[in-house]
Parts: structure tokens; C-alpha cells; sequence
């Protein structure tokens, strides 16, 4: 019988690393492959040689004592099908989300781009700190998923929430995430690009013109094609939201610097969803000193190139999503842009109205087909439209395929 998949697991300072050591046993016994990363805080609660023992291979514990030691990191990211930390401190937790990357744990959990599964074990205290709070919900919005802590009696004495989930639990818990993600992994080895955010036209070093899109659509987007399976490439004008984990992200200003990185990839892409709000006019000229207060300024504008149009023209076996931001006629200018620049299928949100458009957490979308279609959702968040956006699209990949 072959081995079901590969779980790397990374145990932490926390008593509850003891049942990290029944949590191995459990997974052999179920014929994974596991292999574990043993802090240093992790050794002075269960040894290296039990984990090797149960899981009948090397305990990796630091990244300056291994063979091969500068790459082994990344040769266990890519390896694993799913990671687990468990017990998962608070100081972990802290840690991945900020960012750091400053011992063997951390620096994996960074490079892999599988499922990373926290089992929370601390204090109640500690828990319930909101900082923690704050750390563990910034970690879900960017995809990483946690298996919610147990209350009871803690190793402190304390009775609360805090204790690390059973180890049948964890396992129960892998067993059903492996299974979903070969369910729902539709865009498996297909490309999206996606573009976001607003793109700014500059006057002189201090003033750019600009519009108010947050890019909060186009980044929900980037992150549900990447939970479904897709490479994406996400090309963002300025915004102040953290990237989605595993999505390649390309900064840019201008909507011609967009134009440009758009057509870079576009060749090898399958699905286009162009949710940026990119300016459609730039000034003729910029002025490379601080235009001054004057009694009456003229600003001379030129078009700035049409991403979709020239996308439509070029278009071959790619799927063409356009977006239509509109204040009135929604559907009468929606047809048209649809038709005109040879879109697949457009998503219409109107702008200015409560919890919808830019800056939203919400929006109000209806979705208008080349065939004709016409599907108005319900007020939703921007994920569960990128969901829905996601599923109409893939419609329209099988036909190509």
C-alpha cells in the first residue's frame, strides 16, 4: 500500500509536545509520511529519538546542524502535502505572522507552499490575548488554518481554552483537509492573472491622479484561485493589503507599467480577470518640479492604452474576465464593454452605493456572459464573490480545454 501523502510536522516549546509524539504514531499507523522539525524550546520537552523513532526518520532540529544545510528548508517545503504545527506557541504564531524567519521552523513554514495547520497550545491568557487574537486572525485572512484549542485543565493549573487539540482530532482533521484539496482543486495546473488596485498617473514629484479603488477585490480573487489549485500572478497597483500566501505579486504605478507586465505573461496565462481600476487618462506632460498654487491650472490629458481592449484582440485560448464599476446604466455599458473588447464574460458592480464598490469589505455583483447570461447575487464579501466569479470562469475554461 503506497503512502497516503507527506506531513511535516513542526513541534514547539509547549507541554503539549508530548502529544505531538502521539500525533506521529497515529499518522505512521495511517501510513503517512511524516517528517518532523524539532525546535530547540521543542527538545526540552520530548527528544529527538523518539520522534525518530516513531516516525522512522531523521528529526531535523537546526539549520546549521543538518547535511545539506542551506537547502534542506526548502527540500522539506516543497516535499510536504500538508504542515502541521502542534503544539503551536504563541511565539510561533507571533512570528510567521510578522514575518520572521530566524530558525529551521519558521524558514520552512515560509517556503512551503502546502496547507500550514496551527494547533494552538498556551495559557488561557495567552490565548485570549489580543494580540495573539489579532496574530491568529491576520494568519487565517492569509490563508494559514488553525484547529481550534480545547478548554479544560492546563499543565498551569489554570481551566480554560488552551489546551492543544486531541491527536485523533489533528488527524481527523488532515485526512479531511488532503481529501478537499484534491476536490477542490479545479484550476490544478492552470494560470491566472489577476490585476488590482488603482493605478496612479503622476503630475509632478508631489500630486498623481488616481481613483479610489482599495484592491480588495482583485486580491480576493488572487487568493481564492490560489486556494483552488491555480499559479497566479497577481499585478497590483498601490494598496495596503498583504498579499495572499503562494501568489506571485508584481507592484506597479502606471497603467502603462500594468499594460506592460500584463502582456509580459500573458501569452502563457488561461484565465485574465482584470478587476484593476486602472485610469484611463494620464497628463501629456509631467513636471519634474512642484507645480505651484496658481489662480487657474490647465492640465492637458492623453488615453492611456486600453488593458482589455488589446487583450481582446490578442486573445486565443485565454479566458477574458472584465470588471464594469459604473455609477448608472450598468447593464447597457456592461454589454458593451463586453462586446467590444471581446470578453468572455464581465462582472457589474455599481460604485457610490452602501456596501458596495471600492473599499467595501461587501459587494453587489451580477455577472453578464457572451452568451447572454445575466446572474445578480445577494450582497456578499469580496470572497465569496471571488468565488462565484471563480466558478462562472471555470465554465468557460472546460469549453476551451
Amino acid at each position: 500500500m503506497g503512502k497516503k501523502g507527506v506531513v511535516v510536522l513542526g513541534v514547539t516549546g509547549g507541554i503539549a509536545a508530548y502529544k505531538a509524539a502521539d500525533l506521529v504514531s497515529k499518522l505512521k499507523k495511517e501510513n503517512y509520511d511524516v517528517h518532523v522539525i524539532l525546535t530547540e524550546h521543542g527538545r526540552k520537552f520530548v527528544t529527538e529519538t523518539t520522534f525518530q523513532s516513531l516516525s522512522q526518520n531523521p528529526v531535523y532540529l537546526d539549520m546549521f546542524n543538518i547535511p545539506q544545510w542551506n537547502t534542506e528548508h526548502i527540500a522539506l517545503a516543497k516535499r510536504a502535502d500538508v504542515f502541521v504545527i502542534a503544539p503551536a506557541t504563541a511565539n510561533i504564531i507571533g512570528k510567521v505572522c510578522s514575518g520572521i524567519a530566524d530558525d529551521l521552523l519558521s524558514t520552512t513554514i515560509m517556503a512551503t507552499k502546502a496547507p500550514v495547520v496551527f494547533a494552538p497550545a498556551m495559557n488561557t491568557n495567552m490565548y485570549e490575548n489580543p494580540i495573539v487574537q489579532r496574530n491568529i486572525a491576520t494568519l487565517k485572512e492569509l490563508g494559514y488554518l488553525f484547529i481550534e484549542p480545547a478548554e479544560g485543565r492546563l499543565a498551569c493549573g489554570d481551566i480554560g481554552k488552551g489546551k492543544m487539540a486531541e491527536p485523533m482530532e489533528i488527524l481527523e482533521y488532515i485526512e479531511e483537509l488532503l481529501a478537499k484539496k484534491e476536490q477542490d482543486m479545479p484550476l490544478k495546473n492552470k494560470k491566472v492573472l489577476v490585476t488590482a488596485g488603482p493605478t496612479r498617473e503622476p503630475l509632478d514629484p508631489f500630486r498623481f491622479i488616481t481613483n479610489y479603488s482599495s484592491g480588495k477585490m482583485g486580491y480576493a480573487i488572487a487568493a481564492e484561485a490560489r486556494k483552488m489549485g491555480a499559479d497566479v500572478i497577481l499585478i497590483s497597483g498601490p494598496t495596503n493589503i498583504t498579499p495572499p500566501k503562494g501568489v506571485k505579486v508584481i507592484y506597479v504605478e502606471t497603467a502603462q507599467q500594468m499594460f506592460e507586465e500584463v502582456l509580459k505573461y500573458y501569452g502563457d496565462i488561461d484565465i485574465v480577470i482584470k478587476a484593476a481600476a486602472v485610469s484611463d487618462y494620464r497628463p501629456v506632460a509631467y513636471s519634474n518640479k512642484k507645480i505651484k498654487k496658481q489662480n487657474e491650472v490647465n492640465i492637458e490629458l492623453i488615453k492611456n492604452p486600453d488593458i482589455l481592449f488589446e487583450l481582446g484582440k490578442l486573445k486565443k485560448h485565454q479566458v477574458l474576465v472584465g470588471f464594469a464599476a459604473e455609477t448608472n446604466n450598468l447593464e447597457e455599458y456592461a454589454m458593451e464593454k463586453l462586446k467590444s473588447k471581446n470578453l468572455d464574460m464581465i462582472v457589474v458592480n455599481e460604485i457610490g452605493q452602501k456596501d458596495s464598490g471600492f473599499a467595501n469589505d461587501t459587494n453587489i455583483i451580477q455577472i453578464i456572459t457572451n452568451k447572454g447570461e445575466k446572474i445578480s447575487y445577494p450582497k456578499l464579501d469580496k470572497g465569496e464573490c471571488a468565488i462565484n466569479i471563480l466558478k462562472k470562469t471555470l465554465e468557460f475554461l472546460k469549453q476551451v480545454d
